[in-house]
């Protein structure tokens, strides 16, 4: 166990419904018809592009390119406007003690997000530098469930991918990390991430120790 990967939304810090509130927006403003936070669910750990395409398939809506990628850039915008008044007290519970005792164990950590915002909002948060290395959408040609984020993770971090952990709320997240050859940690509820190697609500009195021994006491 020698890197940690983690993943942005709903492990660090819940954007969730920030992407939510301004997804909706558009479907109101522009689509003409308005989405649920149920239906949102479904657009967790995938890329922009394929959020957009469900959105408009579940709304029966057809677009061209051009106006796909200006729905799409101003959806960013909106979601950039909510996450720019992010501070360090909407890091999740946990988060700052297990970086912190990570760091202190010698375990590498990096950042696997598909968020082209990743660093803004690390900065806005204040743990930019808590990372080694961050891959994020600006450095990936696909998204998750594909393997590319987490194993471009491991390649810059200098760690074989059967030595690091990924941790994921997402269902498309956690089978990216299982199809890189990676531990993988679940953070949400046990029977969505049915797939992952644990699955915790959260990290808080949570140690890499305690991971350890969970993960390869069986080795």
């Amino acid at each position: 166990m020698q890197a940690f990967l983690f993943d942005l939304d709903g492990v660090i810090v819940d954007t969730a419904h920030f992407h939510y509130q301004a997804w909706r927006r558009l479907a109101n403003e522009k689509l003409g018809f308005d989405i649920s936070e149920e239906f949102n669910e479904s657009l967790k750990g995938i890329s922009r592009t394929e959020s957009l395409d469900r959105i408009l398939a579940h709304g029966g809506v057809s677009l061209d390119d051009v106006t796909k990628e200006a729905y799409a850039t101003l959806k960013n915008q909106w979601y950039v406007e909510l996450v720019n008044q992010m501070t360090p007290a909407d890091i999740l519970p946990g988060i700052i003690e297990f970086l912190a005792q990570t760091r202190a164990d010698g375990i590498k950590i990096a950042l696997g997000s598909v968020s082209k915002n990743a660093k803004p909002i690390l900065e806005h948060i204040g743990i930019l530098s808590a990372f080694d290395a961050i891959i994020d959408g600006t450095k990936i040609s696909k998204g998750k469930p594909d393997p590319e984020v987490f194993l471009k993770g491991a390649e810059e971090l200098g760690i074989s991918p059967s030595e690091c952990v990924v941790f994921e709320d997402a269902v498309a997240g956690i089978e990216a990390g299982l199809r890189a050859g990676m531990k993988t940690v679940g953070i949400g509820q046990a029977e969505v991430l049915t797939k992952a190697d644990i699955v915790r609500s959260d990290l808080n009195n949570f140690t890499p120790n305690e991971l350890k021994k969970i993960l390869f006491s069986e080795q």
